[in-house]
């Protein structure tokens, strides 16, 4: 039984030391997309979130980050100076703007991202139907776990009010 024991106990701590390489070596890939695109980490990842979304308001952006408004502001302010997005007045409700990519100047992400497609595609046909299921339940799940903690540290780091 110990024997037992000691095995998942260190299968679970070979998992959790691949899980912070893992984290460690995407942020820094990102940090070199970032770098040639010619933005800094935060603008890319917001980058991420509004193409991922279709469009966005700053206060989506905001909540979605954890960042200000006014950091948001700075970031829209670069990512729009550099052409991956506009700001566009709210159809339904002109008091709001909303945050859309521009497609047209979007070919230097697919040029850096066509390659790492490529590669995880190969990776991905490695496994079995089966086992990539398996894969993508505990990534989604992961997602779910990392999106609690940073909604928890977050409450945390708000002063109490009066």
């Amino acid at each position: 039984m110990d024997h037992k024991r000691s095995a998942r106990q260190d299968l679970n701590q070979s998992l959790l030391d691949a899980s912070r390489r893992l984290s460690t070596q995407t942020v820094m890939f990102h940090q070199a997309v970032a770098s040639y695109l010619g933005l800094n980490i935060t603008d890319h990842k917001c980058l991420d979130l509004v193409l991922g979304m279709g469009k966005a308001t700053a206060g989506q952006l905001a909540e979605l980050t954890g960042l200000t408004t006014g950091a948001i502001t700075s970031a829209l302010n670069r990512l729009e100076k550099a052409g991956y997005v506009r700001r566009v007045k709210d159809p339904h409700d002109l008091r709001f703007v909303i945050v859309e990519p521009v497609y047209d100047h979007l070919h230097r992400i697919k040029e850096v991202f066509a390659p790492l497609n490529d590669a995880m595609t190969e990776l991905h046909s490695r496994y079995s139907p089966d086992e990539l299921r398996i894969i993508l339940d505990y990534m989604e799940r992961s997602i779910q776990v990392l999106n609690r903690q940073a909604d928890h540290l977050r409450k945390r780091n708000k002063p109490d009010t009066i």
